[in-house]
């Protein structure tokens, strides 16, 4: 994260995850997590300035999750397999931390809150950095097709993956999360097959 957390804070910002997790993100207000917590709203914001600073430490603490699980040389395995790798480390960090998914996809949040719009639009350009780097690679080892625009395919591949969590997400995580990605990760991979 870009800066520690005290105690204190990460505990705030786990009992508002929690609070999410249990009513929604449509009701993480100072209020509710003030009485979630047991104690004053004053107290909220000793440690944090309001609810956006709360809600960007959520996002960077599913940023630096995220950054734990990742392998930035996904390009010494078969396009297939780095893609396979690349998905499922997205997967299982939703998968165990389904209100990550609630926060990183409420795009309503966002648009009035430019600290908010400028991180997540830094996370996206990061992903999107490391998906070029992976196509570029394989074009080059003539593992996948050269005649792909390699922006686009990044494009597909990230718009694919916002669809499919988002349906998970809103299918209140009943959706098959896994098998969905699995199924998406081998239609590109059949699309982006370099002809022998």
């Amino acid at each position: 994260m870009e800066e520690v957390l005290s105690s204190r804070q990460r505990e705030i910002v786990d009992k508002a995850i929690a609070l999410i997790a249990e009513k929604g993100i449509q009701n993480l207000t100072i209020k509710n997590l003030a009485q979630k917590m047991g104690f004053s709203e004053p107290a909220i914001y000793r440690h944090f300035p309001g609810k956006t600073e709360i809600l960007l430490a959520i996002i960077e603490l599913f940023e630096e999750k995220r950054s734990q699980s990742m392998d930035q040389n996904l390009a010494t395995s078969s396009f297939s397999e780095s893609l396979k790798h690349l998905l499922s480390k997205h997967i299982q960090l939703f998968a165990k931390n389904p209100t990550y998914a609630t926060v990183i996809f409420s795009e309503e949040l966002f648009m009035n809150e430019p600290e908010l719009l400028q991180k997540m639009q830094s996370i996206m350009n990061h992903n999107e950095g490391i998906i070029l780097n992976l196509i570029e690679k394989n074009q080059q080892k003539g593992d996948i097709r050269k005649d792909i625009d390699k922006h686009s395919l990044a494009l597909i591949i990230m718009g694919g993956m916002r669809l499919i969590v988002k349906r998970w997400v809103l299918s209140c995580f009943a959706s098959e999360l896994t098998k969905d990605v699995n199924n998406f990760r081998k239609t590109i991979v059949k699309l982006c097959k370099e002809e022998k």
